[in-house]
Order: C-alpha cells, then sequence, then structure tokens
C-alpha cells in the first residue's frame, strides 16, 4: 500500500523502543512517512511481553533486526542516515553515543538529519541517568498531585500523560518543528524531549490560574480536578457512571433543567460554600436512572454530558461509528489514525510485522540491492529474531 498522508516522501529511521518512542513512530508511519523501525538483534528489554500481531503501536512501518554490537552494524544505520530526513531513539544518554551512532556521528554523514532523543529526564541533569516510568515523571512535574480526592492518593492516570502526552506527541512535534527548519536552513538538529518537560508543559494552565488565585496548590478543591460538582462523574442505577463538565453558567442551566430540579441555583454553581450540597443533589439525582437513560435524555442538549463508556463501547458509540474512529485491521479492533486532513489522509499502512529477516522489501528503498542484503543476513547483522 503506498503511503498518501501528509508526511509521504519524509524518511524517518525509528531505534525501537517502548512506550512514547513507539507511539511517535506510530503517529508518523500513520500520517505517510517511510518509517524504517530498527530493533536490536537482542530485542531488548521491551516491557510488557505480547505477540507482534497484538503491539499496535508498531503498526504500519516495518521493522529489521540488527546486531548493533558489530561494526557493520553501526555502519548498516549510518549508511541508511545518510538517505534519512530523521532518526530518533529512546535510550538512556549516552547509549547512543557508546554504540558509535550518536548525533555526531549520524550527522557527520548527513548534515540535514534532525536527530530526536525521548527520555523521562532529558538528556543532562541530576536524574538524566535514572531509571524510571510515566508515572514517576508526571509526579515530579506536578501533574499527578493535582489529580484525586484529597486525603487519599492521587490516582494513576494509565500512562497517558507522561508517555503518550508528554513524550511521544512532543517527540513527534520536534521532529515535525526541526524537519521544517531543516528544509530552510538545509541543517540538523537534535530534539531534546523530555517526558517531565512536555507535562509540565502541559500544566502551563495550571501555573496561570496558581499565580492568579484561581488555583490552590493542593489537591482536591479546584475547577478542574473533580472538586466541583459540575465537572465530575456520577454513578448511574445500574451502577455505570456519568461525566459531567458543565463549567459555564448556560451548561450547568441546561444540565439542572434535564435533571428536571429545582434544588440547586444556578447563580449559587461558583459558591464552593454551596458545592457539598449540590454533590449529594446531583450524585442522589443520577442514581434514578441508568446510564443508557440519561445518555437519551441529555441528547441533542448542550449539557456538556457523556457516558462513562469502557474501551469496546466507546468504539461501538454511534458517534464513534458515524466519524470512523476505529478500524479492524488484521481482525483487531484499534483506534483510527488521528488527526484528520481534508486532500491527504493518513491511515493504517499495515499491521505490525515482526523482525522475520524480510529486510529486502524494506532495505530496497534505502539503497541496499538482494545481493547486499543477502551478505548481511549471512554475517548476522540482519537478524531473523521473531517478535517485532
Amino acid at each position: 500500500m503506498a503511503a498518501k498522508g501528509p508526511l509521504s516522501g519524509y524518511r524517518i529511521i525509528e531505534i525501537a523502543g517502548i512506550g512514547p518512542g513507539q507511539f511517535c513512530g506510530m503517529l508518523l508511519a500513520d500520517m505517510g512517512a517511510e518509517l524504517l523501525r530498527i530493533d536490536r538483534a537482542d530485542g531488548g528489554d521491551r516491557g510488557v511481553a505480547m505477540p507482534a500481531k497484538y503491539n499496535l503501536m508498531n503498526r504500519s512501518r516495518p521493522v529489521i533486526a540488527i546486531d548493533l554490537k558489530q561494526p557493520e552494524g553501526v555502519e548498516l544505520v549510518l549508511r541508511l542516515c545518510a538517505e534519512a530526513d530523521a532518526l530518533f531513539e529512546g535510550f538512556r544518554p549516552g547509549v547512543m553515543e557508546r554504540l558509535g551512532l550518536g548525533p555526531t556521528e549520524c550527522m557527520a554523514r548527513n548534515p540535514r538529519l534532525v536527530y530526536g532523543r525521548i527520555t523521562g529526564w532529558g538528556q543532562e541533569g541530576p536524574l538524566a541517568d535514572t531509571a524510571g516510568h510515566d508515572t514517576n515523571y508526571i509526579a515530579l512535574a506536578g501533574a499527578l498531585g493535582t489529580l484525586g480526592e484529597a486525603g487519599r492518593p492521587p490516582p494513576v492516570p494509565l500512562n497517558l500523560i507522561g508517555d503518550f502526552g508528554g513524550g511521544g506527541l512532543y517527540l513527534a512535534l520536534g521532529l515535525l518543528a526541526a524537519l521544517l527548519e531543516a528544509h530552510r536552513s538545509g541543517q540538523g538538529q537534535v530534539v531534546d524531549a523530555a517526558m517531565v518537560d512536555g507535562t509540565a508543559s502541559m500544566m502551563t494552565l495550571f501555573y496561570g490560574m496558581l499565580a492568579g488565585g484561581l488555583w490552590q496548590d493542593r489537591r482536591g478543591v479546584n475547577l478542574f480536578d473533580g472538586s466541583a460538582p459540575f465537572v465530575r462523574a456520577y454513578e448511574t442505577s445500574d451502577g455505570e457512571y456519568v461525566a459531567v463538565c458543565a463549567i459555564e453558567r448556560r451548561f450547568f442551566t441546561a444540565l439542572l433543567e434535564v435533571l428536571q430540579t429545582s434544588e440547586i441555583d444556578p447563580a449559587d454553581q461558583y459558591d464552593r460554600t454551596a458545592w457539598p450540597g449540590h454533590h449529594a443533589a446531583l450524585e442522589r439525582l443520577f442514581k434514578g436512572r441508568t446510564r443508557d437513560e440519561w445518555s437519551e435524555a441529555f441528547a441533542g442538549t448542550d449539557a456538556c454530558f457523556a457516558p462513562v463508556l469502557s474501551l469496546t463501547e466507546a468504539a461501538e458509540h454511534p458517534h464513534s461509528v458515524a466519524r470512523n474512529s476505529y478500524l479492524t485491521v488484521d481482525g483487531i479492533l484499534q483506534p483510527a489514525p488521528a488527526p484528520r486532513f481534508s486532500r491527504t489522509p493518513p491511515q493504517i499502512q499495515h499491521p505490525p510485522t515482526e523482525a522475520d529477516g524480510n529486510a529486502g522489501d524494506s532495505l530496497a528503498s534505502w539503497g541496499l540491492n538482494d545481493a547486499e542484503v543477502a551478505r548481511l543476513h549471512r554475517l548476522g547483522i540482519l537478524n531473523s529474531r521473531k517478535g517485532g
């Protein structure tokens, strides 16, 4: 399938990792970039073990396994760099340099190369060489401490904030910005994307509110942290939940109209002394019907209401179906590429693949012929390890 997305024509090398870099690679590949995912011959430490076909963030690009402990393996990657627009990696600081694949070596082969680096703590600083994961990064960035109820441990919000928001998305943004600049200047540069930095960046709104006296620097007492009765989830009679986020007065009024209650005066919406009573009333009212009954009652209103759905239910919701927000590829349900483009739509190029030794087709467009690929296989530089 020929790539036709907005990044069609760009060549990018992805040094295989898990989490944020993997997510960034999926985004760029779905948008049409010609990505080549290079895995280590031993597979490295790939986190949660998963059969290749279910590792959906590896979709849309081939993966080849190269022995980077051998000089010819390193030389192969450097040769590929000469043909690439960008390369990105997710090792701890210094690992790529020890392999002989740091920015200096790669950009010597291609001065226009954009070199992306994704880590938790960044390339320097007291914690740069320390192990960590998403929850650690968002904790240090102040995001985790804003979540949840007062007097209770903050909940772990999956790994959406650090890995994918502050990490993968910021890496993709940085790579694209640097590619635009390289097109103008003719020079590449290094993009240092740290999850702790990206998470801090996403907290900008709250620092402004804190400075303006609109946010308290503690959990469970603020507008967007679930303390306000009009911004939270409520249980329904069937044990399911609905979410309301009626921040503006007109939306809060619409919410109360559907609930058919006169217990709450819309004029008291922002009176914090009234919040306990409002919360108790809304909790009781929402328990009066099932989630689906409330969904029907709120349909077509501006009450800022939504049912809380499971993964399977989200894909089956009429809005998701109408927008084709989820696709089934190779029998596996998964989110469709996003965002959308009017003229150069992104697409899932193909399901995730394994590093199965079929490197010839993958490397042909990068300038290697069949004989060269066969020689690298014989030498063990290209590995036939399964698992991708």
